[in-house]
This record gives C-alpha cells, sequence and structure tokens, in this order.
C-alpha cells in the first residue's frame, strides 16, 4: 500500500475519533459515539494494512441504509443556517439531522474505499502467489 494511502486512512481514524469525542454531548451519543468509532477502528486497521473486505462492504451498505432515514430535506439551506451561526451548536433538530446524515455517508465513503484498496492488495497478492508458483 501506498505511504499516501496510509496517511490518508490514518488522518481519517483521527478525524472519526475526534467526531466521536464531540458526540458526547449529543443527544442521543450512545448511537453516534460507536458509530464513529466504528469508522476511526475500521481507518486504522487500515492504516497498518489490514483490510477485512467482507465486513467493510456490509459497513458501507448498513451506513448508507442508515442515512436514508436521515436524509436532508434542504441541504443548500442548512449550509447556509451553518455559515450564518459560525459555530457548532445545534440550533434546529434540521441540522442535527443534516450532520448526522452527512457523517453516515463520510464514514460509508471511508468504508467503500478502505475495501476497494484491500481487494487490490489482496489480488495483487494472489496474482504474486500464482507467478512465484509457475
Amino acid at each position: 500500500m501506498s505511504k499516501g494511502w496510509k496517511w490518508f486512512f490514518g488522518s481519517w481514524s483521527v478525524l472519526f475519533l475526534l467526531f466521536a469525542y464531540w458526540q458526547f454531548n449529543d443527544p442521543d451519543p450512545e448511537w453516534w459515539v460507536p458509530l464513529y468509532l466504528v469508522a476511526s477502528l475500521t481507518a486504522g486497521f487500515a492504516f497498518f494494512g489490514k483490510f477485512n473486505v467482507n465486513v467493510l462492504v456490509i459497513l458501507t451498505f448498513s451506513y448508507l441504509i442508515a442515512a436514508v432515514f436521515f436524509w436532508p430535506d434542504n441541504i443548500l439551506g442548512w449550509i447556509g443556517d451553518e455559515w450564518q451561526q459560525k459555530d457548532l451548536s445545534m440550533k434546529t433538530t434540521a441540522m442535527e439531522i443534516n450532520r448526522e446524515f452527512f457523517g453516515l455517508t463520510t464514514a460509508a465513503a471511508l468504508f467503500a474505499l478502505e475495501a476497494i484498496v484491500g481487494r487490490r492488495i489482496r489480488l495483487s497478492q494472489l496474482s504474486d502467489t500464482n507467478r512465484s508458483e509457475a
């Protein structure tokens, strides 16, 4: 795995740890802290070159399905509200729902990238093994 991917996954691991920490003051941290910790954990494993592609695919689809339930009504309106507010406090329920949607989709995208990179590494290792046996 290239150093670029390694640092990419390492950075996301730290970011999702921060996201989990910030969820402690959320109205429902018992849901969001573990969800973000799972994303941090898988990114940490990816940083060390450990990929369980099957689990990552299941996590990708699970998080995407969960994101459907938090589908935002008005994304551009939410972005405008966030810019006007100039802080991270939750002023409306819509803001919280939009943030949860984007957190789930970001984690799902990360899982998908980890699965793709992990699969490429596995296929590369298999082709190298086949060449050495021939």
